[in-house]
């Protein structure tokens, strides 16, 4: 069966020399990985942090997000990518869907703003880059911050540009296992002020501003106040080893995906009961290449009996009761009962499809 998702893992040659330097928290690796980061988004405000999860939690902080204050997201979305809110005390009103494309609906998203509204979190489903200069020209409108959810879009493009560089005010990145870019646990935060990226290198490391927390003999310096709440969200220079190593053929990996979801997309021309899932003037990474079909169910086994492993991915976040009662949004449904995730990643060759 050829998988739906597969980890990366490149050659680590000083691997060894790290794991038994002394130095594995953040550090020398850290920044390098940070400054290889800054050189591929040719964006500077971009902080690398130990989990997604506290990517977003050092947004939320940043951004002075509070107890009841409320966000509007997508319930089409990963747990991973919700769950940090509902943490933070936020309450999540969820906005429609357009059905073509998995991605928030802008006129949807423009209903559900009140006076409580903070934050719209916008979720890049599976890769497919939604409505960015739509929903963030929403968000100016209203003097709402805009988050876009790049959990599973690391590579992916709009209008010819990467997201994380789309001019949306942060941007948080997942580097899990499966995803295109892994440093086995981490994340990344940017963000499109300097002034912010400087608070969040504070909140990121427990309110410690480094170039005077220690004094002329290492001690802690009581000088140093400490007067922003914060965690411990850095990422060890483990990981940021491993995450720089991954982009020595990052490139041509992405490029393989996107010849795979050309070649799915010829063959799979001819057949009605399946349509290709449409990307907004936008370049996707091909994490999976998503169809939408006319029988959900049927599709999943038709496909796994021919050798791939199809999955609908997530489920519709707003069935939770975390989140409170459920609402029916008509364009997450829709969305729902038909997408389909075929394997598109750059282990399946071409030839495979």
């Amino acid at each position: 069966m050829i998988p739906l998702y597969k980890p990366y893992m490149p050659e680590l040659p000083d691997l060894d020399n790290i794991l038994h330097s002394g130095q594995l928290a953040a550090g020398k690796y850290t920044k390098d990985f940070e400054d290889i980061l800054t050189n591929y988004f040719q964006h500077r405000s971009i902080l690398a942090t130990s989990t997604f999860n506290t990517a977003i939690s050092v947004a939320i902080s940043t951004l002075d997000l509070k107890y009841g204050d409320e966000v509007i997201a997508s319930p089409m979305a990963c747990l991973a990518s919700t769950q940090p809110y509902a943490t933070a005390g936020l309450r999540i009103r969820w906005a429609d869907i357009d059905p073509e494309t998995g991605t928030l609906s802008p006129e949807s998203v423009r209903s559900r703003i009140n006076s409580n509204t903070k934050a719209i979190i916008h979720n890049h489903f599976c890769g497919y880059p939604g409505y960015i200069d739509e929903i963030n020209a929403v968000g100016k409108e209203y003097g709402i911050a805009v988050i876009d959810d790049g959990i599973e879009c690391f590579g992916s493009r709009y209008k010819g540009r990467l997201i994380g560089n789309c001019g949306t005010d942060v941007t948080v990145f997942s580097f899990n296992p499966v995803r295109m870019l892994t440093t086995i646990d981490g994340g990344a935060v940017m963000f499109d002020n300097a002034e912010l990226l400087k608070k969040a290198t504070l909140v990121r490391d427990c309110g410690i501003d480094r170039s005077i927390f220690r004094d002329d003999l290492g001690e802690i310096s009581s000088e140093c106040d400490i007067n922003v709440q914060g965690y411990s969200a850095t990422l060890s220079n483990v990981n940021s080893y491993i995450g720089i190593q991954q982009f020595e053929n990052l490139e041509k990996r992405i490029k393989t995906q996107r010849k795979n979801a050309k070649k799915w997309a010829e063959r799979l021309k001819d057949y009605g009961d399946y349509k290709p899932l449409q990307s907004v003037n936008g370049e996707p990474n091909y994490w999976v290449y998503g169809i939408l079909a006319n029988n959900k169910r049927s599709c999943i086994k038709k496909f796994r009996e021919c050798g791939f492993y199809a999955s609908g991915v997530h489920i519709n976040n707003n069935i939770y009761s975390i989140f409170g009662k459920e609402e029916t949004l008509p364009g997450v449904k829709k969305f729902y009962d038909s997408f389909v995730a075929l394997p598109c990643g750059w282990w399946v060759d071409e030839e495979m499809i």
